[in-house]
Order: C-alpha cells, then structure tokens, then sequence
C-alpha cells in the first residue's frame, strides 16, 4: 500500500497564483522520502493539503488509501506533523506539551506519560521534562516538535525543515532518532535545505519545482545522474598550488584537495597522478551534498 498517494494535485489561490500545476506523487509504506525544492516551489502547500490546512483547486490524495476528502477525520490519525515554525505554548512544561497533545487524540493520560519518557529519553530531553519550554534552545525546541508529532504513534510523519537552525551534533543525533524511527516502521517524507540530509537519510527522492515534479526517483538513480563525481583526498604532507597543475584538482587547504572524476575515468588515475609527484594520500572520501549540483540543474 502507498503511505500517500497523489494524483492530479492543482492548487491556484485567489490572486491567482498557481502553486501546484496537476501534481502527482506516491510514497511507499515503510519509505523514508524526500521532498526537495527551492523557496515557493510548492513543498509547503502540498504538505497543507495533505493536512488539511490548505484547500485544493483539483485533484485526489490518498493516505493508506483512504481519501482526505471523505475520511479526513481519519486520516488525521494517521499523521504526525513537524512544522517549520514553532507552535507549541512556550508556557507549559516540556512534559505537559506532550501530555496535552495526546489527549487532543484520546490517548489515555497513563499511556501518554509512558510514551512521553520514552520520547523524551531517546531525543535527548528527560532532564529538561519540568522546564518551561520558552527555555529551551532552539535545537531542544525542535526535538520537542518531534516528539510532540509522535504522541498519538502516527503511520505517517511529516518533517517540514526539522534541523533548521540545529548545530551539527544535535542534527545528526536527530538523524539517528529518525532513522530508527524509520526502521520500526514509521513512514517519514521529509522537506529539507540541507542536501546531505537528504541524502543520509532519504531512500526515495522528489525534486519539485515551479508547482511541477521535476524528478521523482530512488536516491541511487537519481545520484547515478551525475557525469561527475566529486572526492576529497587528505595528504600526509603540505602542498603548494604549484605541485598541481589541472583545473580538476581544487586545494581546499595545504592538506587537503577535491578532485572532479567523471564517470568514464577510474579515481585509481588521481592516484597515479598524485604518487608520480610524491604526494601521498593519507584517505579517501565522497564530498557530502552531492544532490546540490542535480538540485540547482532541475530547478533553474
């Protein structure tokens, strides 16, 4: 069964921009799926239709094949929902916006206590469950958007922007909590900025641009796209712009260079070229955000 399924989606406000231009998107159960597009490409009104925020002009979306607009009210159950902005009472203890959210879906007071230490724990926030959530930095305020979505144990969660803001520690400990997430079983569609989280993280990816599906493909097609693959070498020793002599070769710092390889050449010729001049290199590895170059040629 698709976790989502989109057919069709037009959506034209009454200014009349068109912000979605007959869209259609699936997502598998089980998938952990990007949803990537500059500023104004659509990614937000898609996610509030499918939430009920926003009304569509046209078109059909399904959750786990049930149809927002004749069982929405059960397909509310279904999703969590990680917004960029956050709108939780910064009032309340941090305990208490998880208590309170559960109840809003029935869930028992007993039941949400146990599953809000247990969210809390592994995001890192058990020790700040009795303060006031205006106290939180903003990297712990987004771990408490995460596990407020999860109260009600949604089949479908929904992160729009969640590491924004966050310092790298904190984005990749979220990373681990989504991941495991993921392999239990919870669907995740994810809009980011950060192209190597999508790249970590996501199985499936969909490049929206103008209201349009540019590309929507497995993360191994779409990154088999690319002529043009992109490593960083790390040196034993210091080296001098005069030591190389091709475009292709880019000195980050004294020890430390990136090397464009197509695909047609093997990077064993780097080597060569390298150990030929007495550079030795000490490791090897793929630049991160390799999407961005296929992001910015699809959305131009």
């Amino acid at each position: 069964m698709d976790a989502l399924s989109i057919t069709d989606l037009a959506k034209t406000y009454a200014n009349g921009m068109q912000a979605l231009k007959g869209i259609s998107l699936h997502v598998a159960e089980g998938d952990f799926f990007g949803l990537l597009g500059p500023n104004g490409a659509g990614k937000t009104t898609t996610i509030g239709i499918m939430t009920g925020l926003v009304n569509k002009t046209s078109g059909t979306v399904e959750i786990f094949g049930r149809n927002i607009d004749r069982e929405f009210s059960h397909v509310k159950k279904e999703i969590g929902v990680v917004p960029q902005e956050f709108n939780f009472s910064i009032f309340e203890k941090v305990m208490d916006v998880l208590v309170t959210q559960a109840g809003y879906y029935g869930v028992p007071r007993k039941i949400a206590l146990r599953r809000a230490e247990e969210y809390l724990k592994e995001l890192g926030l058990w020790e700040k469950r009795d303060e006031m959530s205006k106290n939180l930095s903003g990297g712990y305020k987004r771990r408490l958007m995460i596990a407020r979505s999860l109260m009600h144990q949604p089949r479908l969660l929904i992160l729009d922007e969640p590491t924004a803001g966050v310092d790298v520690e904190l984005r990749r400990s979220m990373w681990k909590f989504l991941t495991s997430l993921n392999k239990k079983g919870t669907t995740i569609i994810l809009t980011t900025h950060y192209l190597e989280e999508a790249e970590n993280l996501c199985k499936n990816i969909a490049i929206i641009s103008k209201g349009q599906i540019a590309i929507s493909t497995s993360k191994k097609n779409l990154l088999q796209r690319l002529d043009i693959e992109t490593f960083v070498f790390d040196l034993r020793h210091a080296i001098s712009a005069k030591s190389l002599d091709r475009p292709d070769f880019r000195i980050i710092d004294e020890t430390t260079i990136e090397v464009d390889v197509p695909k047609s050449k093997s990077v064993n010729e780097v080597f060569s070229y390298l150990t030929a001049r007495g550079i030795e290199v000490v490791s090897l590895r793929n630049k991160t955000n390799r999407l961005e170059e296929l992001f910015m040629e699809m959305t131009r």
